[in-house]
């Protein structure tokens, strides 16, 4: 078991469902999956778009589905079918492992981080943020980057609102700003 996992199911939890009010195991709200998405766009030639695919294996562990156009849409010089992203959908082990990382690794490395915004909340128990810059995993060599780019997360859970789900993010240690 991942060391988070481990936590969360020892601590977390309990802390949770205390602080919420919560009498059954299930009511407590738990993560789901994690969504990172990359949205390349048609205007990067192949090369930079399968650099930009390999990054994001390497972040997540597991191989990209890249994302394809629906539409064509001529001002954007985009037609149906081109390749205009990635994304992976993590689950699991993996998926407590890309937290840690993200919390106790990436996140610290944002140059002038004050915190992650509380706006991110769906209104349904999810929340999303979004990282300017590939660069700050640990799993990047700077060096080797052809164009750096950002990404966007969403950490999908169980739970039922804004409130449950705020409780369990900061437990788990994601670093809100303090003040907005």
């Amino acid at each position: 078991m991942a060391t988070l996992q481990e936590k969360y199911v020892t601590e977390i939890r309990p802390a949770v469902m205390k602080a919420r009010g919560h009498v059954n195991l299930l009511q407590a709200p738990r993560i789901t999956k994690v969504v990172v998405n990359m949205g390349i766009g048609a205007a990067v030639d192949k090369e930079v778009f399968k650099a930009l695919t390999e990054d994001l294996a390497t972040i997540s562990g597991q191989r990209p589905e890249v994302t394809k156009a629906r539409k064509s849409i001529s001002n954007f010089k985009l037609r149906e079918g081109m390749d205009i992203g990635a994304r992976v959908t993590l689950r699991g082990k993996r998926m407590w492992e890309f937290l840690d990382r993200l919390i106790n690794s990436a996140l610290p490395r944002v140059r002038d981080f004050r915190g992650i915004s509380a706006k991110g909340f769906d209104g349904r128990g999810n929340f999303s943020l979004g990282i300017r810059d590939q660069v700050i995993f640990p799993e990047i060599d700077p060096d080797k980057i052809k164009l750096t780019h950002g990404m966007d997360i969403t950490i999908v859970t169980t739970g039922s609102s804004d409130d449950d789900t705020r409780e369990l993010l900061k437990l788990i240690g994601m670093p809100f700003a303090t003040s907005e």
